[in-house]
This record gives structure tokens, sequence and C-alpha cells, in this order.
């Protein structure tokens, strides 16, 4: 696992509330919802990222008002059909 760091101003954590460790897992969930919205990983990598698994992440896209399928209806229905021919 790689570690990265980032400044932010001290005044965050008090503006919302959270210690340094609460923000910076807040930041990878939201990262890894965002990267999964955009089609950039996968459920299972964003799960990874985000230090839950494939359920949890899942109740977390719910949270976040993020679709947990990456296919629309019509999209599903073109690689069913593709699937056939």
């Amino acid at each position: 696992m790689t570690t990265i760091s980032i400044e932010l101003p001290e005044s965050i954590f008090h503006t919302l509330g959270k210690s340094p460790d609460e923000l910076a897992r807040e930041m990878k969930i939201a990262a890894a919802v965002k990267w999964y919205e955009l089609g950039s990983i996968s459920q299972g990598k964003a799960a990874e990222i985000a230090g839950l698994n494939r359920i949890e992440f899942m109740d977390v896209l719910i949270r976040y008002q993020v679709s947990p399928f990456q296919y629309t209806a019509v999209e599903l229905a073109e690689k069913i059909a593709s699937l056939d021919e």
C-alpha cells in the first residue's frame, strides 16, 4: 500500500467536525465513489480503495445517491442481445 499526504487548512477539521483520521477515511470513500461513478474503476476496486466490502460499498453508493449498477437498462439489454449473436 502506498501512502500519500495532502495539506489542508487546520480550520477544515473544525468546520466539518471531523478528526484528521475521520476526514482521511471519508476522503478515500468519496474518491472511490466518484471514480466508480465515472466508470474509471470497478465496484470491487472501489470497495477495496474505500476499505469496505462490496455490500458495505453498495450501501455507501446509495447514501451518495450513486447507482450501484454500471450499466443502464438499455446498455444491459444491448449487452445481453450481443451475447445471443
